[in-house]
């Protein structure tokens, strides 16, 4: 498995907080108790994170309301393997849910990475007018030809914020030759390259070290993700550039799914969708507290003219490019949502 001693430290870390250690175990997976269907669902995120929180409350729902037919039992923080192994596993089956971020599911369904275009979404009424509406149902179109299904509407991940230990990120120049993580996510990777910085792919299990021995000089990710993870403990700044959005989606094996009967699908479907709305308000608020929480730990925060770094891709063939790649409907079906970006 891909980083498992990185795998293995990381969670230690994770649980070794008093909250993180009692969210935690509230959170250990139950063994089966004769459940006509028993089912795994795998996420990357810490205990604490609120995919976590409400994805327990959810399938506490589903167990009462299926009276104990289904049971589907929670595997946070990558207990299963990096986001990559899951990805592998939900489509053979090994976990029937995986709870995935649209920038790494882009991985293996490319058009999935659309929702990420870098500042394309100026804030969250977008976001779901867009994932909601048209775009959300074009991706989930792609997303069941490639043999997995996607089971509830889109959860938040966050709009993504870029963290340094070095120095703060104030425009498009400070990110000429930044060695910034990224994850696997090849929008992600154009973007940054776009903006000359010089992204590294990093697993999200081995980040935190790669952070620490300064394998790279900082991350981008959601603060509810910099908070959860600790990141803070090893970045110094964050710029609040709001580069790209990023979702969650809660995908299903196929197989998996075709053996619940109708109705039992109608209830998982509709408590996920449930918690979804619940994850979403959730988001929203840490992204407001957070910032505070987190200046409270040292982080250096400041805010950035989002336009500037539009403006800078613009100049570049990135919008072009994508488009080329998308195609026009997909690109149509985003422009319809956020205006034109070419």
């Amino acid at each position: 498995m891909q980083g498992s001693n990185d795998h293995v430290s990381t969670r230690r870390r994770f649980l070794a907080a008093g909250a993180g250690l009692a969210a935690g175990a509230a959170l250990l997976p139950r063994h089966a108790s004769g459940a006509e269907f028993s089912y795994k669902l795998a996420t990357g995120q810490d205990p604490t994170h609120p995919v976590n929180v409400r994805a327990k409350e959810a399938l506490d729902r589903i167990r009462e309301a299926t009276k104990g037919r289904v049971e589907i039992n929670l595997f946070p923080a990558n207990q299963l393997g990096s986001d990559t192994d899951l990805l592998s596993q939900v489509r053979s089956g090994g976990v029937e849910f995986f709870n995935l971020s649209t920038s790494v599911l882009a991985t293996l369904v490319p058009v999935v990475g659309i929702v990420n275009t870098g500042f394309a979404f100026p804030d969250y009424d977008t976001v779901w007018k867009s994932m909601d509406g048209d775009v959300g149902t074009y991706i989930r179109e792609q997303i069941a030809k490639s043999g997995i299904l996607t089971v509830s509407r889109p959860w938040d991940n966050g709009f993504r914020q870029v963290t340094s230990s070095s120095r703060p990120i104030k425009g498009p120049d400070d990110l000429r030759g930044f060695k910034i993580r990224v994850p696997p996510a090849p929008m992600l990777t154009s973007l940054f390259k776009a903006l000359e910085a010089s992204p590294t792919p990093i697993n999200f299990n081995e980040l935190y070290s790669a952070l620490q021995t300064k394998v790279v000089e900082g991350q981008e990710n959601p603060l509810a993700i910099i908070a959860t993870a600790r990141l803070y403990e090893v970045q110094k700044y964050c710029s609040m550039t709001g580069h790209v959005w990023d979702g969650y989606l809660i995908l299903a094996n196929r197989r998996a799914w075709e053996r619940l009967p109708e109705d039992l699908r109608t209830i998982v479907s509709r408590e996920l969708d449930k918690s979804g709305v619940d994850e979403r308000a959730d988001i929203a608020k840490l992204s407001v507290s957070l910032r505070n929480d987190l200046s409270a730990k040292g982080v250096a925060f400041n805010d950035v003219d989002r336009n500037a770094f539009r403006n800078a891709l613009r100049k570049t063939t990135f919008y072009k490019d994508w488009k080329s790649k998308y195609g026009d409907d997909a690109w149509n079906r985003l422009e319809a949502a956020t205006g034109k970006l070419t």
